[in-house]
């Protein structure tokens, strides 16, 4: 294993380095070949996830009128928030030229300054970490439904057939410790296709299964005001939730700029993003409405939290076996998504704090046998690794899945997905208080607001029963 001090190379070497540099020096490391296809890969790899699972609980506590509206309204939410932040990628500088904007937390910092770039840094990677943990929830849970779909197919559906949660959150956990050591997001293009097809699969077969039994009932279930509860109490309690997991099921506004920092040039960047994101934004709200839609319409009252893993479907058990293992296939590089940004920012930030630290700075070549060479680097090791654990531990104190992701979809919403990107694109475009583009931006602000506080509200009572009732 060979060693390399590049914190006391030249600066020729340090370009050419794998090491995490300075912006205006990724610019130059980087060669950018990415396309429109491939950026579609990386939203839909970010979107379809976790979040399309809960979208049949979601339209039952909703009803058939609520329900479908809901999923359009945040569907054309966080459209026109891309749309804002694409146009923040490149900034006219004034000493150096046009400027990139790496990162959704660069973006902030370039347009709004340092106050406002922490407070969306706490936002941003909470939001990132958050996701880790929810991915390691589902997948834990996909894995029991495979086991369970088993089970019940060999010894009948009244069958004891249960399993616990955290064995298979630390296999997770050991399987993201490797992926994690992929160096950026342009060597994962390769992940995120993969993860895109499965998502895709697993997508149409909860379709497919939700529109074989609504026909197998030979009716359509549910009603205009949802699932019917004890008290007007708790019906309010459970409408809440689901707006706070339909929240968590959309948006991806704070990986949009890493995702458009691969894509190559020309067309400029923002205009291949923008068309990327709308064909993403209308194949992943069809999925949705299918999901939500014929979830609801099969089992009604009785929509199971995950339309996958809670047993609505029990045949044929080997197309629930598949779906999951595609859940389980797609969550990896979904974590790896929402992980390397968090990567990337720690490591630039301890590099640029250290540079003289052979722990934070040299890389060694390493080479296993029937693997190509790589470059492994102590900080990376450690770090990502202890990153992993942490989001393993605390999915396996909170292994609620429709609470914890209605927590996380609630509390980053509106800061993340609105308030940033609107204040963002007044700066970039010039937009003169109190005029009617102005007017029209902040209403649509303080209405999301609300959908955040709200669904906040709701998720957390969630969260907290679910925990004493444990």
């Amino acid at each position: 294993m060979e060693g390399k001090n590049i914190s006391s190379s030249s600066p020729k070497a340090m370009e050419k380095s794998l090491e995490i540099c300075t912006d205006s020096q990724l610019q130059d490391v980087f060669k950018r070949t990415g396309t429109i296809w491939t950026a579609m890969a990386h939203i839909i790899t970010g979107v379809i996830g976790a979040g399309v699972l809960s979208l049949a609980w979601s339209t039952a506590q909703l009803g058939w009128v609520a329900g479908p509206l809901a999923i359009l309204a945040f569907a054309a939410i966080t459209q026109i928030s891309i749309l804002l932040v694409c146009d923040c990628y490149r900034s006219p500088h004034p000493a150096h030229g046009p400027t990139r904007n790496r990162s959704f937390i660069q973006a902030v910092d370039f347009f709004l300054g340092k106050k406002q770039q922490t407070i969306c840094g706490i936002f941003v990677l909470e939001s990132f970490y958050g996701c880790g943990i929810a991915y390691t929830i589902v997948t834990a849970s996909s894995v029991k439904a495979i086991l369970r779909s088993d089970c019940y197919h060999d010894n009948g559906r009244e069958s004891s057939c249960n399993y616990g949660n955290n064995m298979f959150m630390l296999l997770f956990g050991i399987t993201q410790i490797v992926v994690s050591q992929i160096p950026d997001f342009h060597n994962m293009t390769w992940l995120s296709v993969v993860a895109a097809i499965m998502s895709f699969t697993y997508a149409f077969i909860g379709v497919g299964l939700g529109f074989s039994t609504v026909v197998g009932n030979r009716k359509i279930k549910g009603s205009i005001g949802g699932i019917s509860t004890d008290t007007s109490a708790k019906k309010v309690w459970l409408v809440l939730q689901a707006i706070g997991d339909i929240a968590f099921s959309y948006p991806y506004t704070q990986i949009v700029l890493e995702i458009q920092d691969t894509l190559k040039s020309p067309p400029p960047e923002n205009r291949t993003m923008k068309k990327a994101t709308m064909a993403a934004i209308l194949i992943t709200t069809f999925f949705y409405l299918c999901c939500g839609c014929f979830g609801y319409a099969a089992f009604g009252d009785q929509t199971p939290g995950n339309l996958l893993t809670g047993f609505g479907f029990y045949e044929p058990y080997w197309l629930v076996d598949l779906a999951n293992a595609c859940i389980i296939l797609h969550l990896i590089g979904g974590y790896q998504v929402y992980s390397q940004p968090v990567f990337a920012f720690a490591e630039r930030w301890l590099t640029e704090k250290f540079p003289n630290s052979a722990f934070v700075n040299k890389f060694y070549t390493c080479k296993l046998p029937l693997l190509p060479a790589f470059q492994l680097n102590m900080l990376r090791l450690c770090f990502r690794t202890a990153y992993v654990i942490s989001t393993t531990g605390i999915a396996m104190i909170f292994p609620y899945f429709n609470q914890v992701l209605g927590v996380l979809g609630a509390l980053n919403f509106w800061p993340i997905a609105v308030y940033f990107p609107v204040e963002m694109y007044f700066v970039q475009s010039r937009t003169a208080a109190w005029s009617r583009k102005w007017l029209l931006l902040q209403g649509f602000s303080m209405f999301c607001l609300i959908l955040s506080v709200v669904g906040l509200i709701g998720s957390v009572q969630g969260l907290l029963t679910a925990k004493f009732r444990s």
